[in-house]
């Protein structure tokens, strides 16, 4: 048995950046930021922050555009990926990141500040977290369309 499981919850670094493949399935990229904190042995307090490089298709995608901002208060539940790709210099690159198919936002209206100009006020968020699951059947991964029409192949992703 083999298990790939992601779950975060942390700040968004920067806003959300939607774009969308040329057969026009909607992909956003995002960051996130978790921290650390623990006592050393001196007893000081240690902090360690992490970034992590999120990645959302379709639906989700376009409501992580559409709702989230710098700063938000978010949980993510993925997989994660790792693709490689040959730069310009011809030096073989790799990243790491966590492929999204569920999010949670965890900021209530009107708790979240100003970040960028941006007031979350502007845009009506849920009183209660909001949760959106985009479910992929393993067996059928294009929702009952054909893989010639939804093939999703890397040299097409717009990032």
């Amino acid at each position: 048995m083999n298990l790939n499981k992601v779950m975060i919850i942390g700040n968004l670094t920067r806003d959300p950046e939607l774009k969308t493949t040329p057969n026009g399935t909607p992909v956003a990229t995002v960051g996130v930021a978790t921290n650390q904190v623990w006592n050393d042995q001196n007893g000081q307090k240690q902090e360690r922050v992490e970034f992590h490089n999120i990645v959302v298709w379709r639906k989700l995608a376009e409501i992580c555009g559409q709702y989230l901002r710098k700063g938000s208060k978010v949980y993510f539940e993925g997989r994660l990926q790792t693709r490689d790709w040959v730069g310009q210099d011809g030096i073989k690159r790799y990243r790491t990141e966590i492929i999204a198919d569920n999010m949670i936002m965890l900021d209530r209206a009107g708790g979240a500040q100003s970040q960028g100009g941006y007031s979350a006020n502007a845009v009506p968020l849920p009183s209660e977290p909001m949760m959106h699951e985009q479910s992929i059947d393993i067996n059928d991964p294009y929702g009952n369309q054909s893989p010639q029409e939804e093939e999703i192949k890397i040299e097409n992703i717009p990032f």
